[in-house]
């Protein structure tokens, strides 16, 4: 068995999370390859080290000495390689930073010195080999990830049963520049890594048990989730559960390997397993999930006799389209249809957009709708349970909530309501509580 073990920035905050993270590389030789986040925050006060890196960027870039916040990277490191007594040669490294920054580097370079040190770090270590990230993850002139020669740069650098610590997100473009991913890339590389060895599990280590069924911020000690599948997976994470990248889960999903959220500060506790399929259980919840986001706007369009034109939507969004603006989704009627997006943004446009709209479409009346959440129950159970759309209705008639959209996917596997953003807790409280609330 080979399994990837990626550790997140909190994983990492400091020397004894350093020790940890050895503890549970230790307890399990199957962990071949271990990819890093950058260090971050040791606590509430504290700052991520890739913050302080995107800080000392805009320094540079309004001539401002960047000195006082790179010395507070020096210092984090210097610490770790102290406490753990390592010998990796951290100022030459410190030294070729400051000489590149002088000269006006590129951010995306700076970014990954966090990544690219914690890795140098955790390396020594373990004792495993470091091999950079720029080496085996490859982008194509267009930005995508270049899979086949991630896949061979990779066979051509690590030997047979070879350990190894990579640096998360971040790889290099074809002429070698460093490139990285989006924030929470980490996530992404380790993915990549899992997908490239053909590992037989994925384990995403962080601060938390595993993914839980609703944002503990508004439910008191939520419930975590066992299993859940890719696709429930997908659909939380896009509607705000930010557990996982959501650009994880592809890679390892096209070989099905499975994806397990696990918590270094509680290595015994199972976490959360991903996986394609999960098997009918006996005494499954009736929903895996709840997730929502707030500050969204919808754009009605209404026409008579619609359904006798073939091309309407397509020319509202085709407005849209010409503004960059991201359409969440597309509630119909028989005389209207609406366009969900997200507030931010329309903001600067909303009014050009409506009189584009009414220009190519000649609607009977356009209705803007602002302060819309939308909040999404999921869950791969409820297609074989009757009733489930009417309890969530009446749970939120009960709780004074006023529905403003309904969308179900076709799958069945969520259904999505839209309410005011002043009901946005009041309706995953009312929600969770019909389904979950009491259940042991």
């Amino acid at each position: 068995m080979i399994k990837v073990a990626k550790f997140g920035g909190s994983s990492l905050s400091e020397a004894a999370q350093f020790k940890k993270v050895r503890q549970i590389i230790d307890a399990d030789p199957t962990r071949q390859y271990v990819v890093v986040s950058a260090a971050g925050k040791r606590g509430k006060d504290d700052h991520k080290i890739t913050d302080l890196l995107y800080l000392c960027h805009a320094h540079i870039q309004y001539s401002v000495s960047f000195e006082p916040i790179f010395g507070m990277v020096e210092d984090r490191y210097r610490e770790v390689k102290d406490e753990l007594e390592l010998s990796f040669d951290l100022e030459s490294e410190f030294a070729q930073i400051r000489r590149n920054m002088v000269k006006g580097v590129g951010v995306d370079y700076l970014v990954s010195r966090g990544e690219h040190l914690t890795a140098r770090l955790m390396a020594e270590y373990l004792g495993y080999r470091f091999v950079d990230a720029k080496d085996i993850i490859h982008f194509q002139l267009d930005g995508k990830l270049d899979l086949d020669k991630s896949a061979r740069a990779l066979a051509d650098v690590a030997g047979e049963g070879e350990r190894l610590v990579i640096p998360g997100f971040y790889g290099a473009m074809p002429d070698g520049e460093i490139r990285v991913l989006s924030r929470g890339g980490s996530d992404i590389t380790g993915s990549i890594v899992a997908a490239i060895v053909g590992a037989d599990l994925y384990e995403n280590w962080t601060d938390v048990s595993g993914i839980l069924m609703a944002d503990p911020r508004i439910i008191d000690n939520p419930r975590r989730i066992d299993r859940i599948t890719y696709s429930e997976l997908h659909e939380l994470a896009y509607m705000g559960a930010n557990v996982l990248h959501e650009g994880a889960i592809y890679p390892v999903r096209e070989r099905g390997i499975p994806i397990q959220i696990r918590n270094t500060n509680d290595p015994d506790a199972p976490g959360t397993l991903i996986v394609e399929n999960c098997e009918d259980e006996q005494g499954a919840l009736p929903i895996t999930g709840i997730a929502g986001r707030k500050d969204f706007t919808v754009v009605t369009i209404y026409k008579n006799q619609r359904t006798g034109e073939l091309s309407i939507i397509r020319r509202a969004l085709e407005v849209f389209e010409k503004y960059a603006v991201k359409v969440e989704h597309i509630p119909s009627g028989i005389e209207s249809f609406s366009v969900v997006v997200a507030t931010e943004q329309v903001q600067s446009c909303i009014y050009d957009i409506a009189a584009e709209i009414k220009a190519v479409c000649d609607p009977s009346d356009i209705r803007i709708i602002g302060g819309i959440s939308l909040i999404a129950t999921v869950g791969r159970n409820m297609v074989y349970k009757p009733g489930m759309s009417g309890r969530l209705f009446a749970a939120l008639g009960d709780a004074g909530v006023n529905i403003r959209m309904i969308a179900q996917g076709s799958d069945e596997i969520n259904i999505i309501v839209g309410v005011e953003n002043k009901d946005f807790e009041t309706t995953i409280r009312a929600i969770y509580k019909t389904f979950i609330g009491g259940l042991t």
